[in-house]
């Protein structure tokens, strides 16, 4: 029996739009009314995340920036696995060698150095992923985190870095160019102890080691005096993997790659088809 649902966000739980569909929602709220925990694991900030649940009215807790911190349902931070700071400024030199764009989450929140640059990095990438939706959308919704407040710019990371009180839970690299996303993670892989995954094939996810969504998932069930074997974890993409392992149920959704749905048991539905209620009321029947 699933006593606890694990889900991802991009690609997973929310849709093309990046809602959470009215299905979805239901079908969350009746495995709730059931007495069974629901848990969203994504690599995005908690800001970001209860952005898109408050949406939808969901009031779950939140398993943040792919482990590295984790809320209860009420919005109170009980774990936090930041980054080595010698890891950060080894991870800032290689990245700042390769030229490449990213973006850093920290306990004061998301930073870019760049705001148009960031813009048009996540326009790029989302008119990659998206390709009939309008490119005028999609400039709006890279937008609208500036707008409100879930990214902020910072003069360098330099300076951010400067303060003491603050601690990096991720950087986040992007880029179209495959080669360089490719030297880049070994580069990472070469000169910190930093753990290098990916939630999209077009970027990079840098956390500490402890910082996955596997140990975050099997500290949350433990603290519920729930199995591993009881839980069940829906995904997408390479960032979910390390909680695939540790579920009795891995779920793939029809939109991840061969690669995810081949590791997974079984196959649910596309992000725009619901696939994650499905997922959900077929595990409840």
């Amino acid at each position: 029996m699933i006593k606890c649902i694990a889900t991802d966000m991009d690609g997973t739980l929310l849709n093309m739009h990046e809602k959470v569909s009215e299905a979805n929602k239901r079908a969350i709220e009746h495995a709730q009314s059931k007495g069974v925990e629901v848990v969203v694991a994504t690599g995005r900030s908690y800001l970001e995340a209860r952005h898109a649940l408050d949406e939808a009215g969901l009031k779950c807790p939140v398993i943040s920036i792919n482990g590295a911190v984790v809320w209860d349902e009420e919005g109170e931070m009980v774990a936090s696995n930041p980054m080595d700071r010698e890891d950060v400024e080894r991870a800032r030199a290689v990245l700042d060698e390769a030229d490449i764009y990213y973006e850093v989450y920290t306990n004061k929140g998301t930073y870019t150095y760049d705001k148009k640059v960031s813009i048009e990095t996540i326009v790029d990438l989302l008119v990659s992923a998206f390709p009939d939706v309008d490119p005028a959308y999609l400039e709006k919704r890279a937008t609208e985190r500036f707008d409100l407040g879930l990214v902020h710019v910072v003069p360098s990371y330099a300076e951010l870095f400067a303060d003491e009180n603050i601690q990096c839970f991720k950087m986040l690299v992007f880029s179209g160019d495959q080669d360089l996303l490719g030297h880049t993670g070994g580069k990472l892989k070469e000169h910190t102890s930093l753990t290098v995954s990916s939630s999209g094939k077009e970027n990079l996810e840098i956390t500490s080691p402890s910082a996955q969504k596997g140990i975050a998932l099997e500290k949350f069930v433990a603290k519920r005096n729930i199995a591993l074997s009881d839980t069940m974890a829906i995904g997408d993409s390479y960032n979910d993997i390390s909680m695939f392992e540790k579920a009795g149920k891995a779920v793939a959704m029809g939109n991840a790659i061969a690669d995810i749905q081949r590791f997974c048991d079984e196959v649910t539905l596309s992000n725009h088809e619901d696939g994650v209620a499905h997922a959900i009321e077929k595990a409840l029947k």
